[in-house]
């Protein structure tokens, strides 16, 4: 028998209306054990915390996947100059921030990050596998405004070195590294796979690396083609990879025969750009279609296509239950 494809989240979930205004750690914790039932009851086989903890209201348009780490390592000033902003704007990495994240004015540091923490905390609310996401160095060190390293890859192992150390004690059944703008800066790639394996090698258990196109506002934010980014894929010391496909759909498949045969797929089948709810007919012939292509064995997991954040509750939730029976549907388990 064939070995079981699983289904997961990316990672985030939307902030529940009732947490807005209200963060204390009480409430918080309540909302994350709402977040992690909801995706037991829809039959998630690897679940996640829906990164509440790390939304700021303050910066909604990064989720926290950015401000929650800058702004606690140290290292990094939140304020800037007139001069320093037209620099950020003349030289940005991303047109969808309209301010940098931070600017790095010191070797950067773990301050008050503390990720171990963060894991402890999800980890004794549920009995089910559990994937702990954090986002990684390339896309950290693309937000920043550098006055203190001589080349961003120095900052970006720098930062590397703080995540890895973080990383290496949060016991995870996965450990998945977001990297949403490397697609957009190919150029990047020969540093950024040193500074993402750095971090990778410090995993316990599965380690992940997230690639999508960005999402914001529902749009993509960054252009590029998987073929160009095969290469620096097989560089990756990953067991697996989360990639954005249902909404770019699946032509470009035929370019992971070239992947090595020891990094498995992760491959959205739902669309997260989009309100529609999948069919499970649907998400079982995507299932189909990826399997005719890249062979049996080499699809690990099937999930959507970035986090859930941007969507409503009631439409995510029912996302995740077609998810699961669309892969029950393929799998003959109806």
């Amino acid at each position: 028998m064939s070995e079981r494809i699983k289904t997961t989240v990316v990672g985030s979930y939307p902030l529940p209306s009732w947490l807005v205004g209200n963060t204390s750690r009480l409430v918080l914790r309540d909302a994350v054990m709402v977040v992690l039932k909801t995706q037991e009851l829809a039959g998630l086989d690897l679940i996640a915390d829906g990164e509440l903890s790390r939304f700021d209201p303050s910066h909604p348009e990064t989720n926290g996947m950015v401000d929650y780490f800058v702004e606690q390592m140290e290292g990094i000033r939140k304020r800037f100059s007139m001069a320093e902003l037209q620099r950020f704007y003349h030289d940005r990495a991303l047109g969808s921030r309209a301010l940098p994240a931070g600017m790095v004015v010191s070797r950067i540091e773990p301050g008050t990050l503390n990720l171990a923490q963060d894991y402890e905390v999800v980890r004794a609310l549920t009995t089910l596998p559990l994937k702990f996401t954090c986002t990684g160095p390339h896309m950290l060190s693309r937000v920043l405004i550098d006055c203190h390293y001589r080349e961003r890859a120095e900052l970006a192992m720098d930062i590397a070195r703080v995540l890895r150390c973080q990383l290496e004690s949060v016991e995870a059944d996965v450990v998945q590294l977001d990297e949403a703008y490397i697609v957009g800066h190919p150029e990047d790639t020969a540093w950024a796979a040193e500074a993402i394996n750095h971090v990778l090698d410090g995993v316990p258990n599965e380690a992940a690396v997230h690639i999508c196109f960005g999402n914001y506002g529902g749009q993509t934010t960054q252009r590029g083609f998987w073929r160009n980014l095969v290469p620096f894929l097989n560089e990756l010391h990953a067991d697996h990879l989360v990639l954005e496909f249902a909404r770019r759909g699946y032509d470009e498949l035929e370019v992971f025969h070239d992947l090595n045969p020891n990094i498995r797929l992760g491959i959205g089948v739902v669309d997260i750009k989009d309100n529609e709810i999948e069919s499970p007919q649907l998400i079982a012939s995507r299932i189909d279609a990826i399997v005719k292509t890249v062979g049996a064995g080499r699809l690990r997991y099937i999930h959507p296509d970035c986090g859930f954040w941007m969507l409503h509750r009631s439409v995510v939730d029912r996302k995740m239950r077609a998810l699961v029976e669309g892969r029950d549907l393929f799998e003959g388990r109806e």
